[in-house]
């Protein structure tokens, strides 16, 4: 169930995809990112009053969410960035191979998760068909790729130790005020800020159902090994692929419909197994509430 639910969140990451890039014809980058959290960091908030549920503000969960967010403001961060520099093909593959730096940081390896990530990273190839070459904009899409694995490495971690709403919480709040000076200095007009159909439903998408597979993530993290929750995640731009040729008609030709058919291969291999024993929190963590 958990990784059912996993795979059905990724399939609301691939939607981001195609419910940006319409936005964006709107609205800058920064400014619509900082519009998402916003959404969501007061959804979550609306979550807690409705639910009359505690947020947790001791000082170990407070520094685990900076942690947490340090790690997802740098992913967000970086990638926006280096798309200004690099192409969005190389970006989907270069962002993506956090399905490799997950486990290289945990040192977990065995037989069948290589093979996944082996076949994944083919997929990955098949389906994007980044460039060979290298440019500085690549190079900060895989520190992009890095932080957002650092991202799942410390959630599989944190939301085991602490209470995971309320690191929802905090790492949505911290999300939004550090976009608000990055905002500012895109100075973007007020024009682009117009409630028009395209924006709400971005927003809708971003904002409301992204923010939805985000908690969704934080529970799933609490029982799927990282390693695995990345893999899955190699599934998102396949599943942007099809939504973007479904709903904005961008072409994907047969070696796209191979490599993505090879990603969701590899993640029934390696991600889709048999439940995976975690190692147990450390013992000076603050049980959830």
């Amino acid at each position: 169930m958990p990784r059912l639910a996993l795979l059905l969140t990724t399939l609301i990451w691939g939607a981001t995809f195609p419910a940006t890039k319409a936005a964006l014809e709107q609205i800058p980058p920064l400014s619509f990112t900082f519009l998402r959290f916003l959404l969501g960091a007061a959804l979550v908030g609306i979550w807690f009053l409705l639910m009359r549920r505690p947020l947790a503000r001791g000082r170990e969960v407070l520094v685990a969410s900076a942690v947490t967010t340090v790690f997802l403001f740098l992913g967000y961060t970086l990638q926006t960035v280096g798309l200004q520099y690099t192409s969005a093909s190389n970006s989907a593959f270069l962002t993506a191979l956090y399905v490799i730096f997950v486990p290289l940081i945990l040192r977990r390896f065995d037989g069948r998760s290589l093979l996944a990530t082996a076949i994944a990273v083919i997929g990955l190839w098949l389906l994007v068909k980044p460039s060979a070459g290298m440019n500085i904009g690549d190079l900060l899409t895989l520190g992009c790729a890095a932080a957002f694995a650092g991202h799942i490495v410390c959630l599989e971690r944190f939301t085991r130790a602490f209470d995971a709403p309320s690191l929802l919480a905090w790492q949505m709040a911290a999300m939004t005020l550090l976009f608000v000076p990055i905002t500012w200095w895109e100075q973007a007009p007020a024009s682009a800020f117009a409630p028009t159909a395209v924006l709400l439903i971005g927003l809708l998408v971003t904002g409301v159902l992204a923010t939805g597979a985000f908690a969704v993530q934080m529970w799933v993290q609490q029982v799927v090994p990282a390693q695995q929750v990345a893999l899955v995640f190699a599934s998102e731009p396949a599943y942007a692929a099809w939504l973007s040729w479904y709903f904005l008609g961008e072409t994907l030709d047969l070696q796209g419909w191979i490599g993505s058919a090879l990603i969701l291969s590899a993640v029934i291999i390696g991600a889709l197994q048999g439940r995976t024993q975690l190692p147990p929190p450390s013992s000076g963590a603050v049980q959830p509430a």
